[in-house]
């Protein structure tokens, strides 16, 4: 009998998360927000500006159509291919289901990504929870499956940016290979307990929120990250050539370099990305007026570009929800 996600979570004891939980995205936040005001008004104030005209300025002759040339296009890949990563991992370990099925409720859990990208991660369960019947922590499991992988091709991507243009980021970012290796090292273990070959039989590993990882073989993590890379190359060239219309000037091997760390800062907590917009002030510190302002646009156009393309399918997974 198929199991729903509600009454799944009905029968566990639902934790209430604790304070500093709750707390951490905001001061994450704060703490990136207080770093680049400082610097926007000491650059300000070297100019003899105040913060707000300073960064006004930076808005300047930036030709914003032939921004939207580039941006929507990499939009609409971005949904395409993310579709196909989730409709390959579903067929993979639930059922077989079109990739035209997946594509509505893909878009449609950008709208949640505004709060939370694993919340939308849970819609997409949800969704198939109710219109295919898939058993409720069986889908889960592959959703977490995909936030595993997304993981790991974030830090990956991150190191060999790091790697390539290792005298070009503070001392800070070089951790990033560090924690690289040791997410390799956890991966064999946890691939090792959960595919069997290493302890005997757990209640841990048998458990339904876990059917994906004991199903996986290492050729599927690997096909997953090589599914996602061709956001990593398109992002290169689209940001590349975005940076140029606000002043900068990079190749596109250096933007192979950085924009991966830059990816990486954005999956960390916290609202309008901050983190990324705190990673583009520190990669170019002589012009924070022009990477603030690039990096909300940049950032925060991605997340409400797409969730606005997410409406347009909303109609639709909501009827094949609800009926």
């Amino acid at each position: 009998m198929n199991e729903t996600i509600p009454s799944e979570a009905s029968i566990t004891t639902r934790k209430k998360a604790s304070p500093w939980q709750r707390l951490l995205p905001l001061f994450i936040a704060v703490a990136c927000f207080a770093y680049i005001y400082t610097r926007l008004k000491s650059t300000a104030a070297a100019q003899d500006s105040t913060v707000l005209a300073y960064l006004v300025k930076s808005f300047e002759n930036v030709n914003w159509l032939d921004w939207l040339a580039l941006m929507i296009p990499y939009c609409c890949l971005y949904l395409l291919i993310d579709s196909a990563v989730v409709w390959k991992v579903i067929n993979w370990f639930n059922a077989k289901i079109r990739y035209t099925d997946i594509l509505p409720i893909r878009a449609s859990a950008y709208i949640i990504s505004l709060v939370n990208e694993q919340a939308s991660k849970g819609g997409i369960a949800y969704y198939l929870n109710r219109r295919d019947g898939v058993p409720g922590w069986e889908i889960t499991s592959s959703m977490l499956y995909l936030m595993f992988c997304e993981y790991y091709s974030l830090i990956l991507w991150a190191s060999i940016g790091v790697t390539l243009r290792w005298n070009s980021f503070q001392r800070v970012f070089h951790v990033i290979p560090w924690i690289a290796l040791g997410s390799i090292v956890f991966f064999i273990v946890f691939h090792l307990f959960f595919s069997g070959k290493i302890s005997s039989r757990t209640a841990l590993r048998e458990r339904p929120i876990f059917r994906a990882f004991r199903l996986a073989k290492v050729w599927q993590y690997g096909a997953v990250i090589l599914l996602r890379a061709p956001l990593v190359i398109a992002g290169v060239i689209v940001y590349t050539l975005a940076l140029r219309l606000f002043g900068g000037s990079v190749t596109y091997g250096e933007m192979l370099g950085y924009l991966p760390v830059i990816f990486f800062g954005a999956a960390m907590p916290g609202p309008m990305h901050s983190v990324a917009i705190l990673f583009w002030v520190l990669l170019f510190p002589g012009r924070p007026g022009q990477m603030t302002a690039f990096g909300l646009v940049m950032h925060n156009f991605f997340l409400f570009f797409n969730a606005a393309v997410g409406l347009l399918f909303l109609r639709r997974a909501t009827r094949e929800i609800f009926g």
